[in-house]
């Protein structure tokens, strides 16, 4: 089992690794819209915060040599599924090779974020 670690995506905000290598198979601990550089959650609404997290993941699979298409499953939490399809047209630019995935609506996200999402690949 080897810990993933990267600075340029948002360090821990409890107890868990951004990503943990075990068997070939990544797992990313769910990325939320945190600027890393500054700590802060960014503003903007759903798109920005999208795309965001989208960068943060990008870069938890980068620090493993990994990529986007090495993508096998996502799950995606939302505030609301109002953002639905806003969110899906941000979501399908990234994940082109179209990975399982499942999402659903949360209560409440971690810092009051608009999305979450954690992710599995195949190293």
């Amino acid at each position: 089992m080897k810990i993933i670690y990267t600075q340029d995506a948002p360090s821990p905000i409890g107890p868990y690794s951004q990503g943990v290598l075990s068997g070939g198979v990544l797992y990313l601990s769910g990325q939320i819209p945190i600027n890393p550089k500054t700590g802060d959650i960014v503003s903007g609404g759903i798109e920005a915060q999208t795309e965001a997290v989208i960068m943060n993941i990008g870069a938890v699979l980068r620090a493993a040599g990994l990529n986007f298409s090495n993508v096998v499953k996502t799950t995606c939490f939302l505030s609301s599924m109002d953002h639905f399809s806003t969110f899906n047209s941000i979501y399908e630019k990234y994940f082109i090779s179209k990975p399982a995935r499942s999402c659903v609506e949360a209560a409440r996200l971690p810092q009051n974020v608009l999305v979450e999402i954690e992710v599995i690949a195949q190293a």
